[in-house]
């Protein structure tokens, strides 16, 4: 915390020249400290803290174990990599400029509130961090509001979800705490099991409503495709391999911990949000063609495995299969990791790109890498987790949630026997789909021609933000070589939400506890470099011959002969149709002269998104017009408004004789 206050006031007070260096600084070392106390407490050194005079009445508590320690460290090194990366992104560089005295002390408040959050012991001391790091991010989303309306019209759609979910939070934790006759979560934790069904139910439903919002799960997740290609670079890192973390957090806490577990119909709920999130949101991401646009559809997707495991670990816990719920929740909980990891690395590199080409669509783009050779070897590292392809580090955590998946189809009841077959069926095809995805995104935005002329002027980023990039990128290296060295840390924040033995284990080798299933992720990679050795001395010893491609006798092939993202998705596209419903219009122009003559034939194709339309549009109709209707009712007239407060109380008095 005092790291984060030192960076803010450099951020405020240093000349302009040097603020982002001494903000950058403060930010990388408020990241580092969380990380420190993040990793003490996973390895079995809790702490704890109470400050009376921070809140009136109740005061501050402040706790960390196992489960918050993890989501501390991963917070931590997130700002760590975002503080040094935007050392040098906020310097002025052509029209881009965010070396202003708001984003350079908010960047390291915002990142000191989110350390809060799961150091937070008390109800009052939760929602005062939960709200600081909502309106955090929102001024750092609305940082570059003066040169473009789009960045005010996402600053608008997130500060309506941020608080709408904040205010069903507040309720659902308010409601707790009366129920309970007291807000700190030790308090909590000896009443939750003995609360009505009804109030336990009313908890959980008002928590997930809210920190869904904040996780960016579908169909809450209209403010994240907005929001981050507007926000900066390293903001849309902390926000998305970071913030919406803490979304999982509040659910995870509040229902194993506090709740003590709940019946299945929550789980149900858990998961089967979880996988519309990740079907819907990898599908968006399939055919989205602005870069940052994409990896913010790709959070939806990995925030939704990532309930699924949620989900999957409550109702196998519900069932009595301790294990297999233990190894549900070990998957998402490593998959939660290993997506922070390459999704730093996504949206920094995405960044640089957008910074050194000036846009970020990859129908424009191209050609990059040569231009940008360190930035393409780490964007292409961040794609191969993304991807959950060996050797990325989402393989593993994606392996391991299918094994706990496939395993529970003989466990429990009627409700494991029909949903874990639809969650082993969601995970495939997500995993297909974001395969394409990223190949596209690589393919045609780093390795084709370039397709305008800033892409083929683009040149590579400053040496702070390739550190930035790369200290994620060594992250996802360690996590996709060696994810044992983070199971010690991640069974112990399982072990406070479901109690028993370690379901991974293994030093090398990864070893499934009750399931006869190994991995070893070292050894696969092992066994790819001696393969690709072997090959390169003996099949391409031979002599090479350079040869012109085939091109059909046309010549030289152009930046217009190859493929688009556009046309890369298209027959995605059209599998999924009805899902997607794109919008299209086809206008033919004839001549003057003759009416079987064409002129000109215009083909535009909008791929919006369906929930925005058909479930946000209408309720933002029916305001407006209740708006209209309402701004009648206040006409001036004092006497009308005495009559509006008699009504109100007299009704007020009639509801309270009705239920009294």
């Amino acid at each position: 915390m005092g790291a984060g206050l030192a960076g803010a006031v450099a951020g405020t007070w240093l000349p302009r020249r040097v603020r982002p260096l001494g903000a950058g600084v403060g930010t990388a070392v408020s990241g580092a400290a969380g990380a420190v106390a993040g990793v003490a407490a996973v390895a079995g050194h809790p702490w704890s803290a109470w400050l009376p005079d921070v809140l009136p009445l109740a005061g501050a508590r402040l706790t960390v174990d196992a489960l918050g320690g993890l989501f501390i460290a991963v917070t931590g090194v997130v700002g760590v990599c975002a503080g040094v990366y935007g050392i040098a992104y906020c310097r002025p560089h052509r029209s881009h400029a965010l070396d202003g005295r708001a984003v350079q002390a908010v960047t390291p408040l915002f990142l000191a509130a989110m350390l809060l959050v799961p150091a937070a012991a008390s109800v009052s001391t939760f929602l005062l961090a939960w709200e600081l790091m909502a309106v955090g991010s929102l001024v750092l989303v609305l940082a570059e509001h003066r040169h473009r309306a789009s960045v005010r019209e996402a600053g608008l759609w997130y500060a309506v979800m941020t608080q709408l979910g904040f205010v069903v939070l507040l309720g659902g934790l308010a409601g707790f705490a009366a129920a309970a006759h007291g807000e700190s979560f030790a308090r909590l934790r000896e009443a939750g099991g003995a609360l009505s069904p009804g109030v336990r139910a009313a908890v959980f439903a008002a928590v997930f409503a809210g920190c869904a919002s904040k996780a960016g799960v579908v169909p809450l997740h209209v403010w994240l495709p907005r929001a981050h290609p507007e926000a900066p670079a390293h903001v849309s890192a902390l926000m998305s391999a970071a913030m919406v973390n803490l979304g999982v957090y509040g659910i995870v806490r509040v229902g194993f911990d506090l709740l003590g577990g709940g019946p299945a119909w929550w789980w149900l709920m858990v998961l089967a949000a979880g996988a519309g999130s990740a079907l819907y949101g990898i599908l968006q991401a399939t055919v989205a063609t602005d870069l940052k646009r994409l990896l913010a559809y790709s959070t939806c997707e990995n925030m939704g495995l990532v309930l699924i495991g949620v989900g999957a670990a409550g109702l196998l816990g519900h069932a009595g299969a301790r294990t297999l719920a233990a190894l549900a929740m070990t998957a998402a909980l490593l998959h939660l990791v290993n997506h922070s990891a390459f999704k730093t690395v996504l949206f920094l590199a995405a960044g640089s790109v957008v910074r050194a080409a000036g846009t970020g669509d990859l129908d424009a783009l191209g050609g990059l890498r040569s231009r940008m050779p360190v930035t393409t070897v780490l964007f292409g590292l961040g794609a191969l987790g993304a991807s959950a392809l060996p050797l990325g580090n989402g393989f593993v955590s994606e392996w391991l949630l299918l094994q706990g998946l496939v395993k529970a189809l003989g466990s429990g009841g009627t409700a494991v026997a029909v949903t874990m077959p639809v969650a082993v069926a969601v995970v495939a095809l997500t995993a297909g789909l974001a395969v394409a995805t990223f190949v596209k995104a690589f393919g045609v935005g780093f390795l084709a021609r370039a397709r305008s002329v800033k892409a083929e002027r683009a040149e590579e980023s400053p040496p702070a933000m390739l550190a930035g990039t790369a200290l994620a990128a060594a992250a996802c290296v360690v996590l996709a070589l060696g994810p044992v060295a983070v199971l010690p840390g991640i069974a112990g924040a399982v072990r406070v939400m479901l109690p028993g033995p370690d379901a991974v284990t293994g030093p090398v080798t990864l070893r499934l506890h009750g399931v006869a299933s190994t991995l070893s992720p070292l050894w696969i990679a092992v066994a790819l470099v001696v393969v690709l050795a072997v090959l390169r001395m003996t099949v391409t010893r031979r002599a090479r011959r350079r040869a012109r491609l085939w091109d059909c006798g046309m010549g030289p092939l152009s930046p217009r002969m190859e493929y688009t993202a556009t046309s890369f998705a298209e027959p995605l596209q059209r599998v999924f149709d009805n899902v997607l419903a794109p919008e299209t219009d086809l206008r033919v122009t004839p001549l003057e002269e003759s009416s079987y003559l064409v002129e000109s034939v215009t083909y535009r194709a909008r791929l919006g998104d369906r929930i925005e339309h058909r479930l946000y549009r209408p309720v933002i109709a029916a305001a407006g017009w209740f708006g209209d209707v309402a701004r009648g009712l206040g006409n001036g007239s004092v006497h009308r408004y005495l009559g509006y407060g008699f009504c109100a109380f007299t009704g007020v008095l009639i509801v309270l004789a009705v239920t009294r």
